[in-house]
């Protein structure tokens, strides 16, 4: 018998480890996905329609959305048209009216004695599930406004989504031990050492995984280990943060149902939407702590 050697043998390897992958990835239907980061901001409310928005996530598969917006209108437009599809969180961020003040107000909102009093009135509205997704670091988290908001967030029985670090997580569920945190983007580059240690010891901290590294362009080894050790700790997200994002959000969805077509089928399906369902409830019904 001939055994094929050298070169010939590498290729012959590879092409069969590529068919197998590919036949796999074939046999799954693409997933239904429940989309945790979806900003309608100032931009996109001018470049897109609510019907056009909606018309983007359907063709990307996306069945229902976490929306926040800068300023809050975008979020409003959205929810007013279609309740059923999109689920409204409210942004801190009282002064931005349009993105050309952004980076001032960034580093400014958690400390401004005015941020307490807005979402105090927004929340009247009866209509958020969360408040965020808002941004602060460790260094900078420790104020009356951060401790009123967290105080916000209990009242409320509403959800938490921080752009932070794991200090800043840390602190936070310091200030709101009964909130529920959705950890925006899981910290994006913390180690995936230091992800797993928070989410083993704060179990109301969740993961969405919209520009995280180690997830988008194919799974590192690291973070599938995390994945299916924590099946049921994170959600999708696209993060159209600005307006160009909405062009691509069936490229980010067609990426993220590759990812997802190499793991398990139900930790796949946790993912994709079956975490999110469960966390966040059915639009219209506001999802409290329990």
């Amino acid at each position: 018998m001939a055994f094929i050697t050298g070169p010939a043998a590498v290729f012959k390897s590879i092409s069969v480890a590529a068919l197998l992958s590919a036949c796999v990835a074939i046999a799954r239907e693409p997933l239904l996905l429940f989309d945790a980061h979806v900003h309608f901001s100032a931009g996109a409310t001018s470049a897109y329609t609510p019907e056009a928005a909606l018309k983007i996530l359907d063709n990307a598969g996306i069945g229902t959305a976490i929306v926040s917006s800068t300023p809050n209108d975008g979020t409003l437009l959205l929810h007013a048209a279609y309740p059923q599809r999109f689920i409204p969180f409210v942004r801190p961020y009282r002064k931005t009216r349009d993105l050309s003040s952004w980076g001032e107000e960034r580093h400014s909102w958690y400390k401004d004695p005015d941020t307490l009093p807005f979402l105090e009135k927004e929340l009247a509205r009866g209509i958020y599930h969360g408040i965020g997704e808002f941004h602060v670091d460790g260094h900078e988290i420790d104020t009356p406004v951060m401790r009123g908001l967290a105080a916000l967030a209990i009242k409320h029985g509403l959800w938490l989504m921080a752009h932070s670090d794991a200090s800043a997580i840390e602190q936070l569920v310091g200030f709101a031990p009964g909130a529920r945190i959705l950890w925006a983007h899981t910290g994006m580059v913390e180690p995936a050492a230091k992800v797993a240690e928070l989410l083993e010891r704060y179990p109301r901290l969740y993961g969405e995984l919209s520009y995280r590294s180690g997830v988008g362009n194919g799974l590192s080894e690291e973070w599938r280990a995390l994945l299916l050790r924590f099946p049921d700790r994170f959600v999708y997200g696209s993060d159209t943060w600005i307006p160009s994002r909405w062009s691509q959000v069936d490229n980010l969805t067609r990426e993220a149902q590759d990812w997802l077509a190499t793991l398990p089928p139900e930790v796949a399906q946790g993912i994709a939407y079956r975490n999110a369902q469960r966390l966040f409830g059915p639009p219209g019904s506001v999802a409290r702590v329990q």
